[in-house]
C-alpha cells in the first residue's frame, strides 16, 4: 500500500506542529497551510490525497478551500478538523464536500484512522 500524502490546513502553527509530529511517517506530509489562500495554492501545487482542513480559519475557513478546490481536484479528499462540534460546522462543511469530520481533542492513532477512512 502506498503511504497517503497528506496536507495540513490550520491557522495555528503550534497545532499544525503537534499533527505533524503525531501523523508524520506513518503518512506523508506534503503541504502546510495557515490561510484560506495559501491553502489553495499548496493544494493546488501538491495534490494530496487528504486534507486535514481547519473549519475556522481567516479568508472564509474550510469551506472556502473546498469550494476553490473541490471541483478542480476532485481525487483530494478533506477532513475537516476542528475545535468545534456544533452541528451546524459538521453539517455545513459536510455539505461542502469534506468526507469526514473530527475534533481537536482525537489522539494521533485516531486521526490516522481517520485519514485512511477518508
Amino acid at each position: 500500500m502506498t503511504t497517503l500524502r497528506v496536507a495540513i490546513v490550520d491557522d495555528h502553527a503550534m497545532f499544525r506542529t503537534g499533527v505533524r509530529a503525531e501523523i508524520d511517517g506513518p503518512v506523508d506530509i506534503v503541504a502546510e497551510a495557515e490561510d484560506v489562500d495559501s491553502a489553495v495554492k499548496v493544494i493546488a501545487q501538491t495534490t494530496p490525497d487528504v486534507v486535514l482542513l481547519d473549519v475556522h480559519m481567516p479568508g472564509g475557513g474550510g469551506l472556502e478551500v473546498i469550494r476553490r478546490l473541490h471541483l478542480r481536484h476532485p481525487d483530494t479528499k478533506f477532513l475537516a478538523l476542528s475545535v468545534s462540534d456544533a452541528a451546524e460546522d459538521v453539517i455545513g462543511i459536510i455539505r461542502a464536500g469534506a468526507r469526514g469530520y473530527v475534533t481537536k481533542n482525537i489522539s494521533g492513532p485516531e486521526l490516522l484512522d481517520a485519514i485512511s477512512r477518508v
